[in-house]
């Protein structure tokens, strides 16, 4: 029952870091709209901090699911 729970938290941390990584898409793409060059340059690099940091815990979260997913049939001692 916990490695049921294991992974329904896992998917549900993908799809957070998913939602994230999208919001940081679309505020890079209403950066490109905005006319005052500071307003620019401070949403364009906060919505980059965004997504390298939404697709890193993504990508963490993604290699632990198939770590242990091929681990599964393995008992540790």
């Amino acid at each position: 029952m916990d490695r049921l729970f294991w992974w329904i938290r896992q998917t549900l941390l993908v799809a957070g870091g998913c939602f994230f990584l999208f919001f940081g898409v679309h505020i890079l793409i209403a950066a490109y709209r905005l006319n005052d060059p500071f307003d620019f340059v401070m949403t364009f690099f906060a919505s980059n901090l965004i997504i390298l940091i939404s697709a890193v815990l993504v990508l963490g979260f993604i290699l632990r699911m198939i770590k242990m997913y091929k681990d599964r049939g393995e008992e540790v001692v």
